[in-house]
């Protein structure tokens, strides 16, 4: 599953070209279509003639050509190519250099969530709401449709997978020490202490300062949202009180020496699962195939539960990583391109072949039900693993990225690493001023309108 080139829904957005767009568009009207940033240049399609609608798909997902063969043999008038590419950073960069050239993009992108305003911002995606039904939007958890619409009447992309965040544990380890899964986040606390009572080298889990993506994923689940449209303006909430108790949380547990503070994806962080002296990660759907790579050897050990919560009776969840499928200001065929976004993302027998063939989670929160019957191989041990998972796909609540994510995750690495160093509960809250700041300022340097 992809991980951040590694994120049942309200009423449908109207079928119709978008009358109120999200300040990103606004903005880049005056600061980056002027440097020419323009859609309707040279397509990198085909499809004149007497043949075939031929579109071009960018996507990095593992094994896409296997998915799209069947939309090919199905639809004989509209032909997709896949085009694999790097994802993350990379892709982004090399779709807004094409859209810059005005020639050269594809006509379908697959983009990470938190990309999509910076390429909303660049004109790199179009508006695709009057080609898409009424019904398309309920086929997707709210917090992940407004993702995709920015909180306007606008659609500049499908959901295709989506990251629900949960906890996953050694269940034999909770089981040998009599550990109960925590529910709550003070029960979490409470079970920290206990497991790392047994052995001062053990611990339930650890803060990571290189993963902003996991640290944005627990600020949304405690109903933390970093960026909004605010008027004609950006509005930057980074150093929230939803934020702070989240970072004040974990500052504590590093401070009172209960968590640890090893970065995830190091190796010590992999020995530390492979030995058990790990024996728990706030993680998402995919951690599964992660631990599968890291430490194949505890496979059937391992189980998942939902995120613990802030208040028990309003559950809660948060995302971390997900992608979506975009059509590209440049597609000289737009209306086929969402058609064919829109298949791959709600038609079952795509979104079936999206879980089986490419190995990621659907957006598609019923459609995912029914395709994802059976646990990973890795967690087998767990038959209603992909039930917990839907469960906190549907509690997840809404988060709204802003067109300088990279700006402020870079922040959050520099300010979190410093606070995990320093192992001071203060100076984790403090980072967070540090990472409003700076993201306040590159929007306005970069010319954007910032609300105070």
């Amino acid at each position: 599953m992809s991980r951040a080139g590694r994120q049942p829904a309200s009423s449908a957005p109207a079928s119709r070209p978008s009358r109120r767009r999200t300040l990103a568009a606004v903005a880049a009207a005056s600061l980056l279509l002027a440097a020419g940033c323009s859609g309707g240049g040279d397509a990198g399609t085909g499809g004149g003639g007497d043949g075939p609608v031929e579109l071009t798909f960018w996507t990095w997902a593992p094994n896409m050509e296997q998915v799209v063969q069947t939309w090919n043999e199905t639809h004989p008038d509209v032909q997709v190519t896949v085009n694999k590419q790097d994802g993350g950073d990379a892709a982004v960069t090399k779709l807004l250099t094409a859209v810059k050239a005005g020639s050269g993009a594809p006509d379908l992108m697959q983009a990470e969530y938190q990309k999509i305003p910076t390429l909303v911002s660049a004109d790199a995606l179009a508006d695709v709401s009057e080609h898409l039904g009424d019904d398309v939007a309920g086929a997707f958890p709210e917090s992940v449709w407004n993702s995709v619409t920015l909180g306007s009447d606008a659609v500049y992309a499908v959901p295709q997978d989506s990251g629900p965040m949960v906890f996953v544990y050694r269940a034999d380890l909770f089981e040998q020490h009599g550990i109960a899964v925590p529910t709550t986040w003070a029960e979490y606390a409470d079970a920290a202490r206990r497991v790392h009572a047994t052995d001062p080298a053990t611990f339930l889990g650890t803060f990571s300062a290189n993963d902003p993506g996991w640290f944005a994923g627990l600020a949304q689940q405690a109903g933390a949202s970093w960026w909004g449209v605010d008027g004609e303006a950006w509005s930057v909430d980074v150093d929230s009180e939803a934020t702070r108790r989240v970072a004040s949380y974990w500052g504590g547990l590093v401070e009172e020496g209960v968590i640890d503070n090893t970065p995830m994806y190091t190796p010590e962080w992999n020995a530390a699962l492979n030995d058990g002296s790990q024996v728990g990660w706030i993680g998402a759907v995919w951690s599964p195939a992660v631990l599968e790579g890291i430490t194949p050897d505890t496979a059937g050990k391992w189980a998942a539960a939902p995120l613990p919560q802030w208040d028990a009776a309003a559950p809660a969840g948060g995302n971390w990583g997900g992608s979506a499928t975009g059509v590209t200001t440049q597609s000289e065929h737009p209306e086929q391109a969402a058609e064919f976004a829109r298949w791959l993302n709600t038609d079952p027998a795509a979104v079936e072949a999206l879980a089986d063939v490419s190995g990621v989670y659907p957006a598609a929160t019923e459609a995912a039900a029914q395709a994802l019957t059976d646990p990973p191989a890795f967690i087998s041990n767990q038959p209603d693993f992909y039930d917990v998972v839907g469960r906190v796909a549907r509690t997840t609540n809404d988060f709204t990225y802003g067109p300088n994510v990279n700006v402020a995750y870079s922040a959050y690495t520099d300010a979190f690493g410093a606070a995990a160093e320093q192992r001071s509960a203060a100076a984790f809250t403090a980072a967070l001023a540090s990472i409003q700041e700076t993201t306040v300022d590159d929007l306005e340097n970069t010319g954007f309108t910032v609300a105070k």
